[in-house]
């Protein structure tokens, strides 16, 4: 690989993590409320970032225990660090549930929000990393494009599942 040559995406976890992590955000938004009724702004973000912790220990464990590696502290730190993106992804959706209902919007409004800004930053973080890794336009077009259309199967599946 020469200076020339952009990063692998491997190198950049903060991009994995975050379109991940994004991209749970999104299925938790969507899958609480399995029973059509639209979850408290309150549990909405304790479910958010409990899951997004959750699942940045359990990559966390993946990184430091399932690759066979002794278990040390800087290790487990390094892991931590690079692994936290997957759990940070959860902060802004949580973030716009609660700013809705501190406006008083409702709760299926504060859903809704926090749905779409869990799928605006998985697409920002995957277009991010088409950009990062210096990838030509049409890459960058299809990595928004591809994630975006995921985001949205989210909402569709949001949408049939309020209709029941």
């Amino acid at each position: 690989m020469s200076a020339s040559d952009p990063p692998p995406t491997r190198d950049h976890p903060e991009y994995v993590g975050a379109v991940y992590g994004s991209l749970l955000a999104a299925s938790v938004v969507a899958g609480s409320a399995a029973d059509g009724t639209p979850t408290s702004p309150g549990d909405l973000v304790v479910v958010l970032i409990s899951t997004g912790v959750v699942f940045w220990i359990a990559h966390l464990y993946v990184q430091v225990v399932g690759r066979g590696a002794p278990l040390t502290w800087p290790r487990l730190r390094e892991a931590g660090r690079q692994e936290w993106p997957l759990a940070q992804a959860a902060f802004p959706p949580a973030i716009a549930a609660a700013l809705a209902s501190a406006l008083g919007m409702s709760d299926a409004v504060a859903s809704w929000a926090a749905l779409a800004v869990a799928v605006a930053g998985q697409v920002t973080w995957a277009v991010g990393a088409a950009v990062r890794t210096r990838s030509s336009t049409s890459v960058v077009v299809l990595s928004g494009l591809a994630n975006l259309v995921l985001g949205l199967a989210i909402v569709l599946l949001k949408t049939l599942v309020a209709a029941h």
